[in-house]
């Protein structure tokens, strides 16, 4: 009786093949999810420091800062800059400034 072994060692090879791709493209899709995820939230995390930090000058001063070098220097605020830009356009001193984060 002739039994074809290298058609079942082929087709072993194959389905060891297949699922290494579907488990290698799951995980980047996955990994590509979870980095996005962290990105928004670490933008959100910025927006809201600068926030606090704005609205602590607008209760101690008596107005919100007119820039954010300000915050920066008089606050403690801290942004990494070599990651994010931070657009802070104040346009009225009893207004909360408009703050956008936006990864570089």
């Amino acid at each position: 009786m002739y039994r074809d072994v290298k058609g079942k060692t082929l087709l072993k090879i194959l389905a060891v093949l297949v699922i290494a791709a579907a488990l290698f493209f799951g995980y980047r899709s996955f990994r590509k999810r979870a980095d996005r995820d962290l990105s928004d939230e670490s933008i959100a995390a910025i927006k809201q420091a600068i926030e606090r930090a704005a609205l602590q000058c607008y209760v101690v001063e008596g107005a919100y800062p007119v820039n954010l070098d300000y915050l920066k220097q008089y606050y403690g605020l801290t942004i990494n800059e070599n990651t994010y830009y931070v657009v802070y356009d104040a346009y009225a001193e009893n207004q909360l400034p408009d703050i956008r984060v936006v990864r570089k």
